[in-house]
């Protein structure tokens, strides 16, 4: 089992594996300055990756991370793809570019999201937190699954969740809200949370003859992130009721440089190797709610995602 705990930080996660981390390519979603992508990436540059290709929808928020990384590695590519996830044609474009420069991609790190957002729809009319969240990231993964199984077996897809995942099963009938009319923010985030698990099992289970592993993760609570920014601020007073109603634990606080660690450690720790599909939390395996680790629920939601980007990936 991992050695790792929860005041492990992502520093330590990447010198304990700098050999995995060397010659390789990554890439981030949700790379901005300040933010848990952007530290993941600036972490990565000290064990001296081939690339890192950093996702973001502002050039702005990324390029103090670049000049970062360069100033760390200064043989490292770093590059800049800018996609707003709840865009599918804004996801693909960013797909294609990387595919047209990147012949390979060892780790896949889906980092970017929204949360406790004010009601909105994508252009494909799916509720913004589900939209962005989850839908924007499976088509993203699955465009860039050829590159992926270039690197060889060993590649990995990180789906960075969250406890709060424990808010909302997928609404499969409605994971829209009813336009809005049903909508509360925090089972937004939560439903979103959990297709990020569900995704990681589908994964798993589809990709294990190709060598490929995948695993979701809750970081922890970092209040130093921008993650909060986006949040509507009627949201804030129903959060704690949430909690106290559901009998949810709040998580534990983190600094920065611990909530990196699960990540990395997901991307990085051949102890994970046989927990592929696996929920991380303090780095660790951790159990989940059933609705989250069931796997024709996993599959309910493949189908539904294949549905709503309107196209079928079979592995």
């Amino acid at each position: 089992m991992t050695m790792f705990n929860s005041s492990t930080t992502g520093p330590e996660v990447v010198a304990a594996f700098a050999d995995r981390v060397a010659g390789k390519t990554f890439v981030i979603t949700g790379a901005s300055h300040g933010g848990l992508g952007g530290h993941t990436a600036l972490y990565l540059a000290s064990g001296k990756p081939a690339e890192i290709i950093l996702l973001g929808r502002s050039l702005d928020k990324v390029s103090p991370i670049m000049s970062q990384i360069q100033e760390t590695s200064a043989k490292t590519t770093v590059r800049f793809v800018e996609v707003d996830l709840s865009s599918l044609s804004s996801v693909r474009a960013a797909a294609a570019e990387i595919k047209s420069t990147t012949s390979k991609i060892d780790v896949l790190i889906n980092n970017a999201g929204i949360m406790g957002a004010k009601f909105s729809l994508t252009p494909e009319n799916v509720e913004s937190h589900f939209g962005t969240n989850h839908i924007g990231h499976f088509l993203l993964t699955n465009l860039l699954l050829p590159a992926l199984e270039a690197s060889g077996s060993g590649a990995r897809i990180i789906n960075v969740s969250s406890a709060m995942y424990q808010f909302s099963p997928i609404r499969f009938e409605d994971y829209s809200f009813s336009n809005g009319t049903a909508y509360n923010a925090w089972e937004a985030y939560g439903q979103s949370k959990t297709a990020n698990i569900l995704f990681s099992v589908a994964l798993a289970k589809k990709l294990a003859k190709k060598g490929i592993k995948s695993y979701s993760l809750h970081p922890g609570v970092i209040q130093a992130t921008g993650l909060t920014a986006g949040v509507d601020p009627a949201a804030w007073p129903i959060v704690g009721p949430m909690f106290e109603s559901k009998k949810i634990q709040m998580p534990k606080e983190k600094t920065v440089e611990e909530g990196c660690a699960t990540t990395l450690a997901a991307a990085l720790d051949p102890a994970l190797d046989e927990y592929s599909g696996s929920f991380l939390d303090d780095c660790k395996p951790h159990e989940v709610l059933e609705y989250a680790s069931n796997s024709s629920n996993a599959e309910k939601l493949w189908t539904l995602s294949e549905k709503i980007v309107g196209e079928t990936f079979s592995y």
